[in-house]
């Protein structure tokens, strides 16, 4: 009996198969209202090698704060072209890059509203589990009210929070051991 994980026990590498129909980087379609956004990044191992076999999946409100979901009940309009949901595969180098929206904020446990926030999956060979953290927006007032957010050590928020790079974009990168290790939850 082998204590060791076999291929079948693991999220990759073969997450691309079957799967590419559902990759999309445009969240929110043409004419969708809210602050447009690309986020740009690096999928990196604890070396800062670029993976090149991950898969990074974001799902968001929409600038109203609704999400494209039938479990979100809320009686908030949802614009056609909205999607609230993309899925990027890395590159070679581990590069992902998306457009979206900046979202709306959105009840959390207990009513509470949390800072606009896109929450992220990230899949790849090797792992035992997905991955899920979220991208905090810079400078956002209702960062420092967020209840997740909060809950991070004040050391860590940062590895949550985008990088301004320029007029509309952002830059995020997903780091997944060692001294800058992206802050993951356990959902």
């Amino acid at each position: 009996m082998s204590l060791y994980a076999s291929g079948s026990q693991t999220v990759g590498p073969y997450l691309h198969i079957g799967l590419t129909w559902l990759n999309t980087d445009r969240i929110a379609g043409p004419g969708v209202k809210g602050e447009r956004v690309t986020i740009h990044g690096r999928l990196l191992d604890g070396d800062g090698v670029g993976v090149g076999d991950g898969l990074v999946e974001i799902w968001q409100a929409s600038a109203t704060g609704k999400y494209a979901h039938p479990e979100d009940r809320q009686k908030k309009p949802l614009e056609k072209g909205f999607r609230g949901f993309g899925r990027i595969p890395t590159d070679a180098k581990g590069v992902f890059r998306f457009s979206t929206i900046k979202p709306g904020r959105v009840p959390g446990s207990g009513g509470k509203l949390q800072a606009p926030h896109l929450s992220v999956t990230v899949f790849m060979r090797g792992l035992l589990k997905q991955l899920s953290t979220r991208i905090y927006f810079p400078g956002d007032p209702a960062n420092v009210q967020d209840p997740i957010l909060k809950r991070v050590p004040a050391a860590r928020r940062a590895t949550l929070v985008a990088r301004p790079k320029g007029r509309g974009v952002l830059q995020w990168n997903i780091v997944l051991q060692g001294k800058v290790e992206t802050a993951f939850f356990d959902f």
